[in-house]
């Protein structure tokens, strides 16, 4: 851990940018991820224009993201056993390199298939990764700037939604294809691997030796026996499935509410717009609302979440469904940033890499099932009904998971914290 003195308030995003080891990582991690955002923007588009279809976007987003649901369990028992720095820098070079055949395959038109094989195994290789990755950048803080670091890096992962779809339209502006595009996502994995290359992550033992099948119920132990982590990763399953399918789904809905082409500029100014609100609502987490209690920001953003789904449902409007989109990206990653940082900060650092692979399966890993159910549904009957459900759902899930509810015992220090803190986001 970087033993430099943070002359800041602890817990905000400038006290952990005192850190020199994390604040290299979080740059080179920054440029990476602005080639990542690139890809996955331009794919979805790609494939809508090309198919037509929801159904089949659905399905690129559950290649890319599956496997975190099947996977991050086994790779968070990985992560206890193995070089945690040699294991990520294998899986960004398998990334780098799966990223410069997906250019060949866009360039010459290949089958749609050979797409979503592709894309399955990067999303394969993140997976691997993840827990490793989340499981370490923590100890990178003392544990009163965690709140902090986790802040920067959703900001970061969202200031990339809007840096890599806005560079994207003006290298296309300038001629270059959408392969061409793909190869320079392939070269923005050195970003991250030449810095963890010079300067490895910390080795922490993790608390998971148990052998066999049992290994992999550890994590799932912990969550029962801590209440806290249960209700984080119950409620962000709930939400992940049913009211986060607009996201994946994001280049069927404004086609089929708004009449937008995926590959129009209209598409791609409301796309910016909307990372936009959630690059300012993660950030918000360890900036403004540093010092407010979490429990009530998680419960306030459920509810507003709903508030502004239901109105992105409703709008047929282009130019009201700018500050809409925007609103609701602002409280979707403000809400997501607070319940990781909760969830961090009721962990140990021996107990991340059990843990943290339940939170891909809950988030990210849980996703793509919402989108495969909701690409035919909006296919059949439109979009405004999976949002609106999405909206209902919300509102209902908020309620239900209020963590004010739980009681001392149930959280790690014996009572509920009121400056958040927690881990970095997921790599590229």
């Amino acid at each position: 851990m970087s033993t430099t003195t943070s002359t800041r308030r602890p817990g905000t995003a400038r006290s952990a940018l005192q850190h020199r080891h994390f604040r290299v990582l979080f740059i080179g991690a920054s440029l990476s991820n602005v080639g990542t955002w690139m890809q996955n923007f331009m794919l979805p588009a790609y494939l809508d224009v090309r198919t037509g279809s929801a159904a089949f976007v659905g399905l690129l987003v559950f290649a890319q993201l599956g496997p975190m649901l099947f996977g991050s369990v086994p790779a968070g028992v990985l992560a206890d056993r193995v070089n945690r720095t040699h294991l990520i820098l294998a899986m960004q070079a398998s990334m780098m390199t799966l990223s410069l055949v997906l250019a060949g395959l866009a360039k010459w038109h290949a089958p749609i298939w050979t797409i979503f094989a592709i894309q399955l195994a990067i999303g394969i290789s993140n997976t691997v990764q993840a827990p490793a990755f989340n499981a370490s950048l923590p100890t990178l803080v003392p544990r009163e700037d965690i709140g902090g670091a986790v802040s920067l890096n959703s900001a970061m992962i969202n200031g990339s939604r809007i840096a890599g779809p806005s560079l994207a339209a003006f290298l296309g502006w300038v001629g270059l294809d959408l392969w061409q595009l793909f190869l320079i996502n392939a070269a923005t994995y050195s970003f991250v691997m030449i810095p963890l290359a010079r300067n490895h992550l910390p080795v922490i033992k993790g608390m998971n030796t148990a052998k066999g099948w049992r290994a992999l119920t550890t994590g799932v132990g912990l969550a029962r026996r801590r209440k806290v982590l249960l209700v984080l990763l119950r409620s962000m399953f709930i939400f992940s499935i049913v009211s986060l399918p607009y996201i994946g789904l994001f280049p069927s809905v404004a086609r089929l509410n708004l009449g937008l082409a995926a590959d129009s500029g209209s598409y791609k100014i409301l796309y910016i717009i909307w990372g936009l609100g959630a690059f300012l609502g993660a950030l918000s987490v360890g900036t403004v609302f540093s010092d407010v209690s979490r429990h009530l920001l998680i419960r306030w953003s459920f509810r507003l979440f709903a508030v502004f789904l239901f109105l992105f449902a409703l709008t047929s409007n282009f130019a009201l469904a700018l500050p809409v989109s925007f609103l609701l990206g602002a409280v979707y990653f403000l809400l997501a940033t607070a319940m990781m940082t909760e969830l961090q900060h009721n962990l140990t650092d021996g107990e991340r890499a059990s843990i943290m692979p339940l939170w891909f399966m809950s988030f990210g890993g849980s996703i793509p099932i919402g989108n495969l159910l909701g690409g035919p549904i909006m296919d059949a009957v439109g979009a405004r009904w999976v949002l609106a459900v999405g909206a209902l759902a919300a509102a209902l899930n908020g309620a239900w998971s209020d963590l004010g509810r739980l009681g001392p015992n149930d959280f790690l220090d014996g009572e509920p914290a009121s400056i958040p803190e927690t881990g970095p986001s997921r790599l590229h």
